[in-house]
């Protein structure tokens, strides 16, 4: 039986990069894979293919609509989706063979198949011709999630579909009803959405991205409309999902408990996602999860068996790639005697529609929740240089400080490049930069990051110069 002094149990980004992380400090590593790829959901049908579909998809939405404003003049575009789904999967293939180099680099064993406890020092490694057994010292989970199903909607995979099917569809969908107004919902709705699709929106809170600061949502409501003609429906709950033929019935309730019925000839329910732990064995190890089926963890993300860690999708927090990859570089300079940071609360949410929406710390609802006495500063981005020159001008920006320390609690924005634009956010944060810090740092002009710099004027007495 071979012997390990860690194994990892999925090769997403938390399980692949804390694989590494735990080569690089000398620990003979194992990674167990089910798939025959490595990457997990986010390479393979999560947040590579999806961002590849988003960007062509946007770059077919400008050929058809933006382009002559630019003065460029072709003629009228033509969606080629077989081609669009090609390039699709060799961005994900390239993208896992990557991860393939990387495992051969730091020297660490690829075992593919099911892996189970039997103990907790022995791990099970099931195949379709067999099964092996290795034994390791310090395991970490990284098995991830699934997409969320609600139990009175039947999910046949060609009509009623999830965010997996989603990204490999034929065809160009004529009518799309989206359950969910979330980041999932919102991403793969936008693609087809500048294909063509007439893309309807039921959502059962009051918010797009409700989880995000509220102004965020309200904004991206009205670009959605605006450019992609999305008919959105809030504070409206799905009540049966019913397939007839090649069409799809949505029933929902309002607000005032009246019944609405959208048709469409594709349904993607995209209400979130869930810990995956099946025929994961945490039974008998005793593993511990709570009652939304997550692993517990501790400060350390440790299990209740202390060589035991879990990270990523499968345990409390935000369910997203980098949270995973810094908690499985925790894991492992943990396991190793080393004293590692993360600090949650400064982990980065983007939705990457366009434009793209961004935040990091705590949303003007949750300060004013806590008692904390704060104040905002906001930049629109129609009043930037460099977004009215590239035809950008949706969104902005806004910096909320503490009210007596001027230390930034939490910037939140919707515009061009946002995605990219929130580290700079990050990096104050995590140093307790104060908006006058920010507002003192010169940003080169003319570019998007003067947004920045401006909501952090506005928060500071007022002080932007450009509006």
């Amino acid at each position: 039986m071979e012997k390990y002094d860690v194994a990892v149990i999925g090769s997403g980004p938390g399980g692949y990069v804390a694989a590494i992380r735990c080569a690089q400090l000398g620990m003979k590593t194992a990674l167990i894979e089910k798939y025959d790829t490595l990457g997990g959901t986010c390479l393979n049908v999560g947040c590579i293919p999806s961002k590849t579909l988003l960007d062509s998809s946007e770059h077919f939405h400008n050929a058809a609509h933006s382009f002559a404003d630019h003065g460029i003049e072709i003629n009228t575009p033509k969606v080629n989706l077989p081609q669009m789904m090609k390039r699709k999967a060799q961005v994900v293939e390239q993208t896992c063979a990557g991860i393939d180099f990387l495992m051969k680099k730091n020297k660490i064993d690829v075992l593919k198949g099911w892996g189970s406890f039997v103990d907790a020092t022995h791990i099970k490694v099931s195949k379709d011709d067999g099964e092996v057994q290795i034994e390791a010292a310090k395991t970490i989970i990284a098995t991830g999630s699934k997409p969320t199903t609600l139990p009175f909607i039947k999910i046949d995979k060609e009509r009623v579909i999830t965010s997996t099917e989603a990204l490999s569809l034929k065809e160009v969908p004529k009518r799309m009803v989206v359950i969910g107004g979330g980041v999932i919902g919102l991403e793969l709705g936008s693609v087809y959405g500048r294909l063509g699709t007439e893309v309807t929106v039921v959502e059962y809170s009051d918010s797009l991205i409700s989880s995000m600061d509220k102004s965020l949502g309200k904004e991206m409501r009205k670009v959605l409309k605006k450019d992609l003609n999305f008919n959105i429906k809030l504070n409206c709950g799905v009540t049966a999902v019913e397939r007839k033929g090649d069409e799809v019935h949505v029933k929902a309730k309002n607000k005032k408990g009246e019944e609405e019925v959208f048709t469409a000839d594709y349904c993607l329910l995209a209400v979130g996602r869930s810990a995956y732990t099946d025929k994961l064995g945490l039974d008998n190890v005793g593993v511990k999860v709570d009652e939304r089926g997550r692993v517990d963890v501790n400060e350390n993300l440790q299990t209740s068996v202390p060589n035991i860690y879990a990270i990523g999708d499968v345990v409390r927090g935000m369910m997203l790639a980098h949270k995973a990859e810094e908690e499985g570089v925790f894991a492992a300079e943990h396991m190793a005697g080393e004293k590692p940071h993360i600090n949650h609360n400064l982990i980065p949410g983007v939705v990457y529609t366009w434009p793209e929406v961004a935040a990091v710390g705590k949303t003007e609802e949750q300060l004013k929740a806590d008692g904390v006495k704060y104040k905002a500063g906001a930049f629109p981005f129609k009043a930037s240089g460099r977004a009215r020159a590239s035809n950008d001008t949706d969104g902005f920006v806004k910096v909320l400080a503490d009210a007596n320390t001027d230390e930034i609690l939490g910037v939140h924005m919707i515009g061009p490049r946002a995605a990219d634009l929130i580290a700079e956010a990050v990096v104050a944060m995590e140093y307790r930069a104060s908006a006058e810090d920010i507002a003192r740092i010169c940003h080169a002009h003319p570019t998007f990051t003067e947004a920045m710099k401006e909501a952090a004027l506005d928060a500071t007495d007022k002080r932007a110069l450009h509006i």
